[in-house]
């Protein structure tokens, strides 16, 4: 992961606002009260935040922060059919009607367990920054229809930066989803970046109902469900995040649009990036490497967008669960003929598909040497790392890439990531 300046220009738009907002200091020291000065800090951080006012900032001291979970039912459901539908749910730490700065120490040195399905809760508060600490612990909720995640923010702007969401993985039986990473929910606008999102029970970040997000540079490891997953109307720029170990890696789903650019896909157990419902995406310059099933997968004949510059690999190496085991797959109720002439809705161009177990396409014609398509070994730099997929300087996919895109000095473009 990299720091990258989006952060500094996110901390000026904070401390900007007011004049008078104060900082408070959070310390579990003692099972004192505290008054949030550096030499009596609150103790307990859900009293910070209920004591704090707009745009205030509490520093929060390296040290375990346990939450006590609060009932909350909401006249709103995330992912269900109708969105006006009660849902039952729990929320650790909440920040409501508060724009507020959380710091703390670094990210396995200020740790949040919030013994809750929605683990920190924020709604109402714009902007909102949370950077230097790790959620944990979460308990899923009985609910099905509850969006639990580690942080779930609902109409809020939300900055996450050099956090970890991690080992949320508590279950209930009596229902499938589990704890999610990162959630954005009605109207949210999300900035997540440079945090790690591992070991949690359900997807690593998702997006529902108008939600926006740009996601970039996170590591996303091991959990249920989907890497990134963006649904029903919201939309997201997703750049340059390493996502493994999920049952699928990145999905455009309902009516949403999403760029996915230079992310590294990869060991997933089903499809590494995918395109479904009337969904518009643009998937270039990644690598899509080793997924249990299909790599690229292009689902229904109503979405549209393009697959460009892609490094598609290696892809199929378990028994067919949720695509076939091939490179790109374009399924649709269509005929393979209604499929081609879709090609023109949905381009697929200047990628390299090699090595697929039962093939490259499926349900398209072999586009080999078509529209820019090649098949050949990638060549990457350092073959004893097979998480490293950089490309040799001498690669044969240097400088062959979609011509409509450049590198950063002006040169064509390769196919994968820069």
């Amino acid at each position: 992961m990299r720091f990258i300046s989006v952060f500094i220009l996110a901390f000026s738009l904070f401390t900007s606002h007011s004049s008078y907002a104060e900082t408070y200091y959070v310390d579990d020291i003692d099972s004192q009260r505290g008054s949030g000065t550096i030499g009596d800090p609150f103790r307990f951080l859900q009293q910070a935040i209920d004591y704090a006012s707009d745009f205030d900032t509490l520093i929060i001291a390296e040290g375990e922060y346990t939450a006590i979970p609060s009932p909350f039912t909401e006249n709103l459901c995330g992912n269900c059919e109708m969105h006006r539908t009660e849902v039952k749910a729990s929320t650790g730490f909440s920040i409501r009607n508060t724009p507020l700065t959380l710091i703390g120490a670094g990210m396995d040195k200020t740790v949040l367990i919030t013994n809750a399905g929605y683990g920190l809760y924020i709604e109402n508060s714009t902007p909102t920054l949370l950077t230097g600490m790790t959620v944990t612990g979460g308990i899923r909720d009985a609910d099905g229809a509850a969006t639990d995640a580690g942080i779930v923010a609902r109409r809020s702007r939300v900055t996450i930066t050099q956090c970890a969401v991690k080992g949320n993985t508590h279950r209930d039986t009596s229902v499938v989803v589990g704890i999610g990473g990162i959630f954005g929910r009605e109207g949210s606008e999300l900035f997540v970046i440079d945090n790690l999102i591992e070991d949690n029970g359900w997807d690593g970040i998702a997006l529902y109902r108008g939600a926006t997000a740009y996601i970039s540079d996170n590591i996303i490891h091991k959990g249920r469900g989907v890497g990134i997953g963006v649904t029903w109307d919201a939309a997201a720029i997703v750049q340059r995040n390493r996502i493994s170990g999920y049952w699928k890696g990145i999905g455009s789903f309902g009516d949403t649009r999403v760029v996915a650019r230079e992310n590294e896909v990869f060991d997933n157990l089903g499809w590494g990036i995918i395109a479904t419902g009337t969904s518009w995406m643009d998937a270039h310059d990644n690598i899509v490497a080793r997924n249990g099933n299909c790599g690229m997968a292009v689902w229904g004949s109503d979405c549209e967008g393009r697959f460009t510059n892609n490094i598609v690999i290696d892809n199929g190496w378990r028994k067919e669960w949720v695509c076939p085991c091939v490179g790109i797959w374009a399924y649709a109720e269509d005929s393979l003929k209604q499929i081609e002439l879709r090609l023109s809705d949905f381009e697929i161009s200047y990628n390299n598909v090699w090595n697929n177990k039962a093939g490259d396409y499926q349900d398209l014609p072999d586009l080999t040497g078509i529209y820019g398509n090649v098949s050949t070994k990638p060549e990457f730099s350092n073959p004893a790392d097979s998480t490293d997929f950089r490309l040799k300087p001498d690669s044969r996919l240097k400088d062959i890439g979609n011509p409509r895109i450049t590198d950063d000095d002006g040169t064509a473009s390769d196919i994968g990531p820069g």
